[in-house]
């Protein structure tokens, strides 16, 4: 059966079945809550793309060794494991395997509805012998009691000339150490992940089982379990085994056409680097004790409450383009998947829908995806906030390591520690650590948490000032520089004075002496004086910033708009992207960028630049960024519509919300990008929408493209929340919850009380940018449909 991707505005359906693609259907209908990761993978476990059921910060070690060492570079690289798979659950229909490769599937499709939460399945399957049934399968894995998922299975006979009673056998299994055909090149990965799980207890008891293992290297433990609910039928027999990487329940019945054997699978998880394998089983028995008690239909209505309390919160509407507007709402669902419960530990770069990134969280957390949390689920973006707060030690080790004061925190991970074994990309981006202020101060800004700015934001900001102190120098001509550093953009590497991490390092600056102004006992206890202020004040005061007087642009980095232009006309299609294709050294030294850098610092720090700055440096930069990176589009998104630029806007957004549905680094089987969903959002909202949050003012400058007829958003701000509403000639402002709050429309200052309605004023113009030849966007109608065109 062929396959594909049904358009609704609530929910994403896979009309079908197409082996060859199920490596995309199971990241995009993989179900989390920031602790469980389950991938979409069929119930029967095969055919199969590459399973995985994932918990966050649970990873197995593996040696770093260097052909050359060198001192400072990090010694142990880690990996997310695939635990124990608590989703398979396989049919045998008159002893014949329910198999989607055989027999025939008379009609299947699986549906993610977003307002539930929940993963459907239902199939209308014949057996080689003739034999049909249809199933029907429901999975979640619950928002509101983290460490539990469950399923709901069906399988009734179907009538036909046949004999009227089939005899089915389900078995659910808990399988540990899952074969799995490792993607990595690396041989020292793919060796720890081969049986990564070393098995120390089992127990089942009842419809019941527990499995406890224990990683080789990292040490960490993990106990998963299963619990059962069994429609009574006439006949029906269990049985419940267990070993140490198997545990399975067998249901029997014989069930007559207008019968059903049904069933309810429990599941709860549990890991820690150091409770014993008795705590994390009782721990995980209770979980399940929890979910039996409150039981189905007590966690869908749960999880529908839970939804519906986000939907209020952080809706998108796009009137014009239905493949957009699903998009939107998917990429919405799948960045709360990715937070809402990860409480004590890190968002990572692919969620929990994959192992890419060898399931490491980057800079792209508090760039991207925590400006979403924090105007829509602020409480997630802070436990987001709390885990880099809890690694702290371990970025003020590093700090030392390098010779330097304050807190380096690291440019990928899982604990805390480096993981990355390329210098130039990874302990030399220390802009991560300026990231993780400007999420910090936004969160304060958005929240006015009083308790966290206390307990861990101060703090994080005053050790990251630090940072910046010790690795800037003051010149007495040049101002205060920050030399041999990475910016955003991996095609440059080790210049001196990027001027996203300076600008992002004065801010970071500027915003730990307001903390220490807000918060003297915490300043005092923190060691922190009037001097050190000032010398914080003075550093971002003669921060540098490089301008090519010449071109009238910024300088991405000293010395970038005197490099040899890329030949982009004499580079074949098949050479994107050029990291796979050409040797960093050429990358380095040409004017060539992979994702937006400059671009970035006239989003983030747009306070800094007037409008035409902004708008000769967007172009000058679009000519040059061919977006090799998904984060880059969002970005680019946004300040297209604030240079006027609506269109080339639109084009983006699509391009950021569409980059998982449609593949488009082909690489979607290894996870969502988080990052690139995000970016999506923050297309609509700081792009269409205008709204930015310098200095913590709200303030919004919204404009349509030709294409979209409607644009509403929601979000909320200092416990109050809002809706954005946009046409063609005016935006509407209105007060959904609590107390109304000061905002700004087009530079007008307005109170968001009730409703007010404001006329667009027209975009600015200024000339059309184009992109390199070849990197256009994909230019898209209002049917949805794309093409290759250039800008």
């Amino acid at each position: 059966m062929s396959g594909g991707f049904d358009l609704a505005p609530w929910e994403l359906r896979w009309t079908g079945l197409a082996v060859d693609q199920l490596h995309r259907t199971e990241s995009v209908f993989a179900l989390s809550n920031g602790h469980i990761g389950l991938r979409g993978s069929l119930d029967e476990g095969e055919p199969v793309g590459l399973p995985g059921s994932y918990l966050n910060g649970f990873y197995e070690e593996h040696a770093l060794p260097y052909a050359e060492a060198g001192y400072g570079y990090p010694e142990a690289g880690q990996t997310v494991v695939n635990v124990t798979d608590g989703k398979i659950i396989r049919l045998l229909v008159e002893d014949e395997p329910l198999d989607m490769r055989y027999g025939r599937a008379l009609e299947h499709h699986r549906t993610l509805d977003f307002r539930t939460g929940v993963l459907t399945r239902e199939t209308l399957w014949e057996s080689p012998t003739g034999r049909k049934v249809r199933v029907r399968t429901k999975r979640l894995v619950s928002f509101t009691q983290r460490a539990v998922a469950a399923i709901r299975y069906e399988v009734e006979p179907v009538e036909d000339s046949g004999p009227q009673v089939t005899q089915l056998v389900a078995q659910s299994d808990l399988l540990a150490n899952e074969p799995i055909e490792s993607r990595t090149r690396d041989p020292r990965v793919a060796l720890a992940l081969k049986a990564p799980l070393a098995a120390e207890a089992h127990h089942c008891e009842g419809l019941r089982a527990v499995l406890v293992h224990r990683t080789r290297e990292s040490g960490l433990r993990i106990a998963a379990g299963m619990d059962h609910e069994v429609e009574a039928v006439p006949g029906l027999r269990t049985e419940i085994s267990a070993e140490d990487d198997l545990a399975r329940l067998t249901v029997a019945a014989d069930i007559p056409v207008g019968g059903a054997l049904r069933l309810t699978k429990y599941l709860g998880y549990g890991w820690s680097s150091g409770r014993s394998g008795p705590a994390l089983r009782a721990q995980v028995e209770a979980a399940l004790a929890g979910a039996r008690q409150t039981g189905w239909a007590g966690l869908l209505a749960e999880q529908q409450e839970f939804l519906a309390d986000f939907w209020e919160a952080a809706d998108v509407e796009v009137d014009g383009d239905d493949e957009l507007q699903q998009a939107l709402r998917l990429g919405l669902f799948h960045i709360l998947q990715a937070g809402a419960r990860g409480e004590s530990r890190a968002i990572p770069g692919k969620g929990l829908t994959g192992p890419g990134y060898d399931g490491h969280a980057f800079w792209d957390t508090e760039t991207f995806v925590l400006p979403v949390l924090t105007y829509t689920m602020p409480e997630a973006a802070r436990d987001a906030l709390r885990w880099r707060h809890a690694t702290l030690p371990l970025a003020q080790d590093r700090a030392k390591v390098l010779g330097k004061r304050g807190a380096a925190f690291p440019w990928r991970s899982i604990n805390g520690q480096e993981c990355s074994a390329y210098w130039p990309a990874g302990t030399a981006a220390f802009h991560v650590s300026a990231d993780i202020a400007d999420a910090v101060a936004r969160y304060h800004a958005a929240t006015l948490d009083a308790e966290f700015d206390q307990a861990a934001g101060t703090e994080l900001l005053v050790e990251t000032a630090r940072l910046w102190q010790s690795l800037g120098h003051h010149d007495p001509h040049d101002g205060f520089r920050v030399d041999g550093v990475t910016g955003p953009d991996e095609y440059s590497a080790v210049v001196d004075n990027n001027v996203y991490t300076n600008l992002m390092a004065q801010k970071n600056l500027r915003e730990a002496i307001a903390a220490c102004g807000r918060n003297p006992r915490v300043a005092t206890r923190l060691g922190v004086t009037e001097e050190e202020t000032a010398e914080w004040a003075r550093a971002a005061d003669r921060m540098r910033i490089p301008y090519d007087d010449l071109l009238q642009v910024h300088e991405q980095a000293e010395g970038f708009t005197v490099h040899e232009e890329w030949d982009f006309e004499g580079t074949p299609a098949e050479h994107y992207p050029l990291l796979l294709n050409y040797p960093y050294f050429e990358l380095y030294r040409k004017q060539v960028v992979k994702q937006a850098d400059l671009v970035l610092a006239l989003h983030l720090r747009g306070d800094a630049f007037d409008l035409e700055q902004k708008a000769r440096d967007f172009a000058y930069y679009e000519a040059r960024t061919v977006r090799d990176s998904s984060l880059s589009a969002g970005t680019q998104s946004v300040v297209a519509a604030e240079c006027g630029h609506l269109d080339l806007a639109y084009a983006y957004l699509a391009e950021a919300a569409l980059t998982d549905l449609n593949d488009l680094h082909h690489n979607v089987a290894n996870g969502l990008h988080m990052a690139s969903l995000a970016g999506a959002w923050q297309a609509v909202v700081a792009g269409l929408g205008g709204m930015r949050d310098y200095d913590g003012k709200l303030t919004f400058a919204p404009r349509l493209p030709s294409a979209l007829d409607r644009v509403a958003f929601r979000m909320c701000f200092r416990g109050t929340r809002i809706q954005v509403e946009i046409t063609a000639a005016e935006a509407t402002y209105r007060l959904i919850s609590g107390d109304p709050i000061p905002a700004a429309h087009h530079g007008q200052a307005i109170t968001i009380d009730g409703e007010v309605t404001l006329p667009i004023p027209a975009a600015p113009e200024f000339p059309t940018p184009k992109a390199p030849s070849g990197r256009a966007p994909r230019r898209r109608t209002k049917a949805g449909d794309s093409h290759p065109e250039e800008a």
